[in-house]
């Protein structure tokens, strides 16, 4: 992989998963690549709360690493129940950065819809309370988010970003309606995505964000293989030919769109 220019203005990762196996052991070769690529922050989740400690402590390690915490939908009916006192306790930790990942997963596991619809609405209350963004999955479920998240809202508001957004150009509209932020993986690099990049190139840029889900969906050149955080140089740059702007430009709103909604790790940031 060729280094991104210095140039060009830094770039975030706003999901990945550095806990996983496929970073065991290299995680310093990992974000070396990526401050090369001029990925200079991402935000680890954490997918299982049990895990949180670990998570935590990849945060605590490096200085360009931030997290954030939740129960994942796939996982909602195999782990116990989060509680809204148990998310509140972890957000005091200064490098937990937002609430989730949570969301809705109907394509493999319709038959917990129930609990995963139960687990979403406590982390709603999480954001709720406070002020850290919502990280939603969202598969096979766009009715069901819609309305689950629109009845939040009304309740009382929150932020929250679309993580990994492939959904439907109605589930879109709906989070860009409601204030929420779309982030783009490397599937919007897919040569079969245009339905996809349609999808993005009518929202407004300044609710854009950019994220790997490495260790998957690696853009090209480099799909089918791990992913990584300085991958995220080329989501950037198949983004820029989206709205068509310049990559600098891209990389800058971008960027000051995590800031805007991820105001934690921003704050944290500037203060380093």
């Amino acid at each position: 992989m060729q280094p991104r220019p210095t140039d060009l203005p830094d770039l975030v990762d706003s999901h990945c998963h550095l806990d996983f196996a496929d970073f065991q052991g290299e995680l310093p070769d990992v974000l070396a690549r990526a401050t090369a690529a001029g990925v200079t922050r991402m935000v680890t989740i954490c997918t299982r709360l049990r895990n949180e400690p670990a998570v935590r402590a990849i945060a605590e390690t490096y200085a360009q690493v931030f997290y954030a915490a939740g129960t994942h939908p796939m996982s909602a009916a195999e782990e116990p129940l989060a509680t809204l006192d148990q998310l509140i306790a972890l957000t005091r930790h200064p490098k937990m950065v937002g609430i989730g990942e949570t969301g809705l997963d109907y394509h493999y596991t319709a038959d917990s819809k129930a609990i995963q619809q139960t687990s979403l609405r406590i982390h709603i209350q999480a954001a709720q309370e406070t002020g850290l963004p919502l990280i939603i999955h969202a598969r096979d479920a766009d009715a069901d988010v819609a309305a689950i998240l629109t009845e939040g809202v009304r309740e009382k508001p929150f932020s929250c970003v679309m993580h990994c957004f492939s959904s439907g150009a109605d589930l879109a509209r709906t989070a860009l309606d409601l204030g929420f932020y779309l982030s783009m993986s490397g599937i919007t690099a897919f040569p079969k995505s245009q339905p996809l990049r349609d999808i993005f190139a009518a929202a407004p840029l300044d609710r854009i964000l950019l994220e790997t889900d490495s260790p998957y969906l690696a853009p090209p050149p480099f799909r089918g293989r791990r992913n990584e955080p300085a991958y995220t140089a080329f989501t950037a740059k198949a983004g820029a030919a989206v709205f068509k702007v310049s990559e600098a430009d891209f990389a800058a709103a971008t960027t000051a769109n995590f800031d805007r909604l991820f105001h934690k790790a921003a704050k944290a940031a500037k203060a380093a």
